[in-house]
């Protein structure tokens, strides 16, 4: 197989083209997966606060039972996360998103359960991280190239940014309200919120009435699940702005996974705040990825793409270095400033790359190029959640907490030394896929 890239310097002109009605009020189907993702993402934000507190209130976990928690819901992508994008690219999207769903809904609902009956373990914790996080893995898959066929390509720019704000905002109101649920029910009933978050994404996500058309079993090309995988693997390495994306990915996630393992630790430790204000501050740092998903298509359209890409995950992301100077009182500041300034540069940043690979990459390859992409990019999560924790054991909270930060920023060369610095905008074209004979 062989593939070619349209070239990068003709500028992307769908960035400064914004509809005179949102898409919110004219798209009904967009409006219901927009609804249901705000739910979800909300009950998703609740749970990830939920597990570390139960683990360290309830179940005196140490640092790194607490950072395992994370390593078991990312370890998913590193075990299944490349043939789920074959088997996506074979399925409807839209019934792999409302499984997904259903399957999430019923394990977080064993835990509140199992507190009652007076079962609830860490192993078991772990277990649902685990599974949950399998659940996540489809959803997310399916998810992500699901969107172009439920808008127009005109459209994908506002669809993400709308998404990806809302996915923010979603962020910042479970973490606040997740902290206070915890204090008045206790963090094992916080759980509890979940139940009518999953439900409204249940029923908008089965709401929506565009069906996807499947080719049929006779007209699609005979491939094994094996063939299908390495393809998608394939367009990526020989693909030079997917493959520094990939790259990229992979290794700011190994930061922010191994700093995030240990944040309520670090957290309830040097800020000395109580559970009911520990979701507060890491949601009011939260705001930050508002503000990224507001101005990512403006920033992209006076700046350029490519460049826009440069100030969001480079030169942000170095704000990140404030956090471990984080202490009570008006210390919390730093915290607030380097979270709030990592959190705009990601969710800007995936605006304009997830625009950007939507429209670049075929429809028919989509998911399984998604997949084999998020694979790299998710696989060292789990593994950054360990070293986060196992830093934190060796040598303390505070010195890991210093040298996760620090990896961040240092991940953002692996763009400076890309295509991505010599151009002015992202390829406007779509990836050309040629087969050989």
């Amino acid at each position: 197989m062989k593939t070619s890239t349209a070239t990068a310097d003709v500028a992307d002109t769908s960035w400064a083209a914004v509809p005179q009605r949102s898409l919110l009020r004219r798209h009904r189907d967009f409006r219901l997966l927009f609804t249901g993702e705000v739910a979800g993402k909300y009950g998703s934000s609740v749970t990830g606060l939920a597990l570390p507190l139960i683990a360290v209130t309830a179940l005196h976990a140490t640092a790194f039972e607490v950072a395992a928690l994370t390593a078991a819901t990312w370890l998913p992508w590193l075990l299944i996360g490349l043939p789920v994008g074959a088997w996506v690219d074979r399925l409807r999207r839209r019934t792999v998103m409302l499984a997904s769903a259903a399957a999430s809904l019923l394990l977080y609902l064993t835990v509140p359960v199992a507190a009652v009956l007076g079962l609830l373990s860490y192993p078991q914790l772990l277990l649902v991280a685990l599974c949950a996080g399998t659940s996540a893995v489809f959803f997310q898959t399916a998810y992500t190239a699901y969107l172009p066929s439920l808008v127009a390509a005109a459209d994908r720019a506002e669809g993400n940014a709308k998404l990806q704000g809302s996915a923010s905002a979603a962020q910042i109101v479970g973490l606040g309200t997740g902290g206070a649920l915890a204090q008045v029910f206790g963090p094992v009933d916080s759980l509890l919120a979940n139940t009518v978050t999953f439900v409204v994404s249940l029923l908008c996500t089965g709401s929506i009435r565009q069906r996807e058309a499947l080719t049929p079993p006779g007209d699609r090309k005979r491939a094994t699940l094996l063939s299908e995988v390495g393809e998608g693997l394939r367009v990526i390495a020989r693909d030079s702005w997917l493959r520094c994306f990939m790259i990229y990915g992979a290794l700011a996630n190994l930061s922010l996974t191994a700093t995030q393992s240990i944040q309520v630790v670090f957290l309830l430790g040097r800020a000395q705040l109580p559970e009911s204000a520990l979701g507060t501050l890491i949601g009011a740092a939260s705001i930050g990825g508002i503000v990224g998903a507001l101005v990512a298509r403006r920033v992209g359209a006076a700046l350029g793409t490519a460049r826009a890409l440069l100030l969001f995950l480079i030169v942000l992301p170095a704000l990140e270095l404030l956090v471990p100077l984080t202490g009570p009182g008006a210390g919390m500041l730093c915290y607030l400033v380097g979270a709030a300034a990592v959190s705009a540069g990601v969710v800007a940043g995936n605006v304009l790359r997830a625009t950007f690979t939507q429209s670049y990459i075929p429809t028919e390859l989509l998911g399984r190029i998604t997949a084999s992409g998020s694979f790299v990019n998710y696989s060292l999560m789990p593994l950054g959640a360990l070293v986060g924790g196992a830093l934190a054991g060796w040598l303390g909270v505070l010195p890991a907490m210093w040298l996760t930060c620090a990896a961040l920023p240092l991940a953002g060369l692996t763009l400076w030394f890309s295509p991505l610095r010599r151009y002015r905008d992202l390829p406007a074209g779509s990836l050309v896929r040629a087969v050989a004979a």
